[in-house]
């Protein structure tokens, strides 16, 4: 007797189907996960890729053996105590270097590596017995992200003073506006920060390529270039008014950076609130103790709370610059200002 299509399967039958059908789930499931590791993991490299493929060794190297060329460099007396230090995480390093000339106050670098970011900070402060611009890099990488500020900023405010953008500022403008194109404005800049800038700075934000680091590796080295150059025709100043008001103006530039410079959440989250302070306070704005007994609020009344605090805003005017505020010439153009 032939047996039926609909014939029912014995329970042994069942259970052998449950067991391949949970197999086969599991080999889903297995495949899935597998497959998502697999692809985090490689999102994961090209992060570590294109931030491993910056270095800013290179900037600093440059600068180094370019400023012996013009001057004789000795180390600063920062040097033994600011030179390395480790991250609380117990795996990012933070690189530090200082140095002196007859005409440079100071020379420092600081440099932080790890697998999701690269930071660069660098200036050069002048004597107070020479007017010249201080020289800033400042730039952070992480991810396929990268910011950029690369100045020479102004020692007495541009904006108002035109005898000082004309002495040292009129002359640069083409090299400003060559990069300035190849590395274009970052967007809004708070009105209370553009005092400290120049008419070429490069403020900029980019995704990484290699195009862009290379513009930035050559804007880098022509603005230096450049600085040095300055400093290479500065007379000193013998008018101690003259001399006491540059002492001023830097201390004003060293106050301002230390209180918000936006690179102290980075620095907290790395070494803690104490060191930040230390590291910001002497040695990346070396000078404020030195220069001059001002404090933050003598300079910036406006940034005062009720309680006699220091408002912990970046901007208390509320205005800021969406594009860049000067023109081709260096002249200062109000109408892009912009309220928040």
């Amino acid at each position: 007797m032939p047996l039926s299509k609909n014939v029912p399967k014995a329970d042994g039958d069942d259970s052998r189907s449950r067991n391949r059908a949970t197999k086969e789930i599991l080999t889903v499931l297995l495949f899935v996960s597998t497959s998502t590791g697999y692809w985090r993991r490689r999102r994961k490299a090209r992060v570590l890729l294109q931030v491993s493929a910056v270095s800013y060794q290179k900037f600093i190297d440059f600068a180094l053996n370019e400023t012996k060329r013009h001057a004789v460099l000795a180390p600063s007396p920062l040097q033994e105590k600011y030179n390395t230090l480790v991250a609380m995480d117990g795996k990012t390093e933070l690189q530090m270097s200082s140095f002196q000339a007859p005409k440079i106050r100071l020379l420092r670098s600081m440099s932080i590596q790890n697998e999701v970011m690269q930071v660069l900070d660098f200036a050069v402060f002048p004597k107070p017995e020479f007017d010249v611009p201080i020289f800033c890099a400042n730039f952070f990488t992480a991810a396929s992200t990268n910011i950029v500020v690369l100045d020479l900023n102004p020692l007495h405010d541009v904006i108002h003073h035109r005898d000082y953008k004309d002495k040292y500022y009129k002359s640069l403008m083409p090299l400003g506006l060559k990069y300035t194109k190849l590395l274009p404005w970052g967007g809004r800049l708070t009105s209370e920060s553009i005092k400290f800038f120049s008419p070429m700075v490069i403020w900029t934000k980019f995704t990484s390529s290699q195009d862009k680091h290379d513009s930035l590796y050559s804007a880098f080295m022509e603005y230096y270039k450049a600085w040095l150059e300055l400093m290479d025709q500065a007379v000193e100043e013998t008018d101690v008014s003259q001399i006491m008001c540059n002492c001023e103006a830097q201390h004003r530039y060293l106050t301002w950076r230390a209180e918000k410079d936006p690179g102290h959440g980075v620095l907290k989250k790395l070494i803690g609130e104490t060191l930040a302070a230390d590291l910001l306070g002497n040695f990346l704005f070396n000078g404020i103790k030195e220069l001059g007994s001002k404090k933050f609020l003598d300079y910036f009344p406006e940034y005062c709370c009720e309680d006699g605090t220091v408002n912990e805003k970046r901007s208390i005017i509320g205005k800021s610059f969406e594009h860049r505020p000067w023109d081709s010439g260096g002249e200062f153009v109000g109408d892009n200002v912009k309220v928040n």
